[in-house]
C-alpha cells in the first residue's frame, strides 16, 4: 500500500515537550501481528515524545489468553502502567473492586464528552457515573475479506454478498482454494456467527438476543436460518488448519483462501502486505447484506498506584491516546475507526471510508462485551469452538444449547 500522509495543523506541546518527571510506563496489550505491532508503534512514539517511555509489554495470543495474566498482574500487586481490554465489561469487577484509575478529571479536561463517538464508547467506560478508560478506537467484527485474483483466476466473479460466496464455494474447492479461512482461537467462531446473526437476522435480532437476552428469539425460527448458515461457514471453512486470527488472513492474502470473516482488524494485515483495498482485495460489510458497523473496539485502563510519577505519566498517556495526532496515526495503520468525531481523514482508503460512511448514517450495534458479562460471553465462545470443531454437533443441537445460555445470561 502507497504510504499514507496526512497533514494537520500545527499541534501544541504535546509532541515537543519534555515531562518534569520522565518515567518508564509498561503497557500491556495483545496487539502481536504485523499489522497491530505497526498501529502500537504509533501509540509509543506519540507518548515518547513527551519525555516519558513506553515500555511495551506485548502478550502473544489473544485477549482470551492475555487478559487472564493481565487481571492476575493487577489483583496480585504487580500492576502494570496501562492495559488494554475492549470496550465493554471485561474490567467491570476491577473497577467495582478499587483498582482502576478514575480519569473522570481528565476526560473533563478533555471535553470527551463532546468528541467521543459514539456516545456508547464513553459510556462503557464509564461505571457510577466516573470514566474509568480511554476508548481509542471503534473495531468492527462485520466484514467479509475477499481476494479479488483467487476469484478472477477460479472464473467467478467476485462475490458482492453472502450468498454469492456460498454459491461460489464449490467451484472454489475444486481448484485447490479454501473457501473460508478460519482460525481456531475461540473467539473467531464466536465473532463468525455474530457476523452472520446480524447479516441474516437482521441488527434487531442481534441485539435482542445479546442486549435483551431473548431465549425465545435465540431458540426461534429466525435463530434457525443463522445456524444453517453457520453449518455452512463451517463446511466451507474444513480445510482452513489455522489457529491465529491472523495466519487466517495471510491465507487470503497469499492465496490460499478466498475469504475470511473477520473485524476490520485485517486490514492492518493487508497493509502490511501492501495490498490495495477495492483493487486487490473486496470487503463487504455486513456480509453485503446488512451494513452495519458494531462499535466495540480497544479501551485503555490505568491501574492504581502509589508512585506519583507513575500517575503523572498515565495521565500523559490518556491525554496522548486520545489527541486528534495519534487517533489518525493510530487508526489508519491498525484498520480501525477512531473515536473523535472531529478529526480528517482525507487518506482513509476504500474499506475506511465504507466504514466511515455507515458509521455517519447511523447504522451501529453495541459489541457483545457491551451487552453480556464475560463469564457468559465465554460460555457462548465455548459452545461455538465445539460447533465448529465436532461435525457431529448439528445445527438444532447448537440452537437449543445457545438458546439455554440466553436464558441464564447476565
Amino acid at each position: 500500500m502507497k504510504a499514507l500522509r496526512v497533514i494537520f495543523a500545527a499541534s501544541t506541546a504535546l509532541c515537543a515537550a519534555t515531562a518534569a518527571h520522565a518515567t518508564d510506563l509498561e503497557v500491556t496489550h495483545w496487539w502481536t501481528s504485523g499489522g497491530e505491532a505497526a498501529a502500537v508503534a504509533e501509540f509509543a512514539k506519540a507518548f515518547d515524545a513527551t519525555g516519558n517511555k513506553w515500555v511495551d509489554g506485548a502478550i502473544a495470543g489473544s485477549g482470551g489468553t492475555a487478559r487472564p495474566i493481565m487481571i492476575s498482574r493487577i489483583t496480585g500487586g504487580d500492576p502494570m502502567g496501562a492495559t488494554q481490554f475492549n470496550h465493554g465489561r471485561q474490567a467491570e469487577e476491577l473497577v467495582e473492586a478499587g483498582l482502576m484509575r478514575d480519569l473522570s478529571d481528565i476526560a473533563s479536561e478533555g471535553n470527551w464528552a463532546e468528541i467521543v463517538r459514539p456516545s456508547s464508547l464513553l459510556d462503557s467506560c464509564t461505571l457510577d457515573g466516573k470514566i474509568y478508560c480511554v476508548p481509542v478506537n471503534i473495531h468492527s467484527q462485520q466484514w467479509l475479506w475477499l481476494n479479488n485474483s483467487v476469484f478472477e483466476n477460479a472464473g467467478l466473479a467476485v462475490p458482492t454478498n453472502w450468498d454469492e460466496y456460498v454459491a461460489a464455494a464449490p467451484k472454489l474447492e475444486e481448484a485447490g482454494i479454501v473457501p473460508l479461512a478460519m482460525g481456531q482461537q475461540p473467539w473467531q467462531t464466536t465473532l463468525a456467527f455474530q457476523v452472520l446473526l446480524v447479516a441474516l437476522a437482521g441488527p434487531e435480532a442481534y441485539t435482542a438476543v445479546f442486549g435483551g437476552k431473548d431465549a425465545e428469539l435465540a431458540g426461534g425460527p429466525e435463530m434457525a436460518k443463522v445456524f444453517a448458515a453457520a453449518d455452512k461457514a463451517r463446511d466451507m471453512a474444513k480445510n482452513s488448519n489455522v489457529q491465529n486470527w491472523n495466519d487466517a488472513t495471510n491465507m487470503v492474502i497469499t492465496g490460499k483462501a478466498a475469504g475470511q470473516i473477520m473485524g476490520d482488524w485485517a486490514q492492518g494485515e493487508f497493509a502490511v502486505a501492501e495490498q490495495v483495498a477495492g483493487k486487490d482485495y473486496t470487503c463487504l460489510p455486513g456480509l453485503g447484506v446488512n451494513e452495519v458497523i458494531m462499535t466495540g473496539g480497544d479501551a485503555f485502563y490505568f491501574p492504581k498506584v502509589d508512585d506519583a510519577d507513575v500517575t503523572a505519566a498515565q495521565g500523559e498517556l490518556a491525554k496522548v491516546m486520545i489527541s486528534p495526532e495519534t487517533q489518525v496515526a493510530f487508526n489508519l495503520k491498525k484498520g480501525s475507526l477512531p473515536v473523535r468525531g472531529d478529526v480528517d481523514l482525507n487518506a482513509a482508503n476504500d474499506c475506511m471510508r465504507k466504514g466511515l460512511d455507515i458509521l455517519a448514517g447511523g447504522n451501529i450495534i453495541q459489541a457483545p462485551d457491551q451487552l453480556l458479562s464475560a463469564d457468559s460471553l465465554t460460555q457462548v465462545n465455548d459452545l461455538f469452538v465445539e460447533f465448529f470443531n465436532n461435525p457431529g454437533m448439528s445445527a438444532e443441537d447448537a440452537q437449543k444449547q445457545f438458546a439455554s445460555i440466553i436464558s441464564s445470561a447476565d
